[in-house]
Parts: C-alpha cells; sequence; structure tokens
C-alpha cells in the first residue's frame, strides 16, 4: 500500500469515529423513549397486615376519622410538618393525588406532627392548611402518638395502604413522585389508560 493510499484510508477512519463520537455525545437520554412498565397490586409487598390506629388530638377539614371510617379505603398516610421546608416541597403533589384519585376511593390522610414546639400551635396550623388550599384531612399529633404507632422517624413521610388496611408501599423524604403515584393507581386498580394526577412541572 502506498503512503497516500494509507494516508486516506487513515483519515477516512478517523472520520467515520468521529461522526460515531458526535452522535454518542449528540444523543441525550431524552431522544431514547422507552415505555414505562406498569407496576401492578400483586408486586408490591405486604410490609405490615394493619394500619395503625390514627389518634388525634384535633381535625381539620373533617369530623374525626376512626379505623371504620378507613375500612375498605385505600389510604395515603402522609406524616409532615409545616415547619419543614422538605415537607412544603411534597405539598403539591399530595394535593395532586388527591384531587386526581379522590373520585377512584383514595384517601389522603395528612398527619401533622410537630418537630418544634412552635408548630404545635393548632390555629397555626390550620392557617397554613388554608393558606396552601389543601382540603384533605389532616390530623392533629402534637404529642407523636400517631408518629410512634407507625414507627415513624422521619418529615416528611408516606405510607400507603391497601383496602385490607395492609401496608403496601413506603416512601421517606421528598421525590419518587412517579413511583408513588404507580403504586396508588395500582391499589386503586385505576385503568393503565385513565389519565394521571397533574403534577407540578
Amino acid at each position: 500500500m502506498s503512503p497516500a493510499v494509507a494516508r486516506g484510508a487513515l483519515v477516512a477512519v478517523v472520520v467515520a469515529a468521529g461522526a460515531a463520537v458526535w452522535v454518542s455525545r449528540g444523543s441525550s437520554s431524552e431522544d431514547i423513549v422507552e415505555p414505562r412498565r406498569i407496576v401492578t397490586a400483586t408486586e408490591l409487598p405486604v410490609e405490615a397486615s394493619s394500619a395503625p390506629t390514627v389518634e388525634a388530638a384535633g381535625w381539620i377539614n373533617t369530623d374525626p376519622l376512626s379505623s371504620a371510617d378507613l375500612d375498605g379505603k385505600v389510604v395515603l398516610y402522609d406524616f409532615w410538618t409545616f415547619g419543614c421546608i422538605n415537607c412544603r416541597h411534597t405539598i403539591p403533589y399530595v394535593k395532586s393525588w388527591h384531587e386526581r384519585y379522590a373520585v377512584d376511593g383514595l384517601i389522603v390522610l395528612s398527619i401533622h406532627t410537630p418537630e418544634f414546639e412552635w408548630e404545635a400551635d393548632p390555629d397555626a396550623v390550620a392557617e397554613f392548611v388554608a393558606e396552601e388550599g389543601i382540603t384533605y384531612p389532616v390530623a392533629l399529633d402534637p404529642d407523636k402518638r400517631t408518629w410512634r404507632r407507625f414507627e415513624n422517624h422521619w418529615w416528611p413521610a408516606f405510607y400507603l395502604h391497601d383496602d385490607q388496611g395492609q401496608r403496601r408501599y413506603r416512601h421517606v423524604g421528598e421525590g419518587r413522585y412517579v413511583e408513588t403515584e404507580d403504586a396508588i393507581r395500582a391499589l386503586l386498580g385505576v385503568d393503565a389508560d385513565a389519565p394521571r394526577a397533574e403534577l407540578p412541572a
């Protein structure tokens, strides 16, 4: 092979390699769309056989709810406190789930457990709830009685129980909103093609 031919072959290889690198770098995860796998109820493990009783010092947006009131319902227990910035970040998502899935039978039961003394003022909690447009039931747990019954240790924390009272999903902290909604839909038996909640951008 002559030197000129060899140089030409080398240039061709370099150009092809450069094109391959450009294509790989120019492609992002947004260009690759894979269908989301639908979670089914049978895939969600049973983490607890029953939900602890919610013992509240007061209620907002509802008359007192007993365990009997929750029988046969899918319930999302949401532990939070209004002074917690991470809790505040989750509120728009919880509101969206309530607004979308209440018609399918979901009960969002918000349990306000204060971390600091100033968060225990029931009037301050009620004012915050009103300002945020929260319409689902809020149980006041200033003495952490319900918190301890759930053996909870975090703000925020979500515990999702099925219509038999069994705990089937939990998540601590922010994030995993799509996964949490998938679990809600699975336990409610919502059709895969039914609209999802309008979650914040």
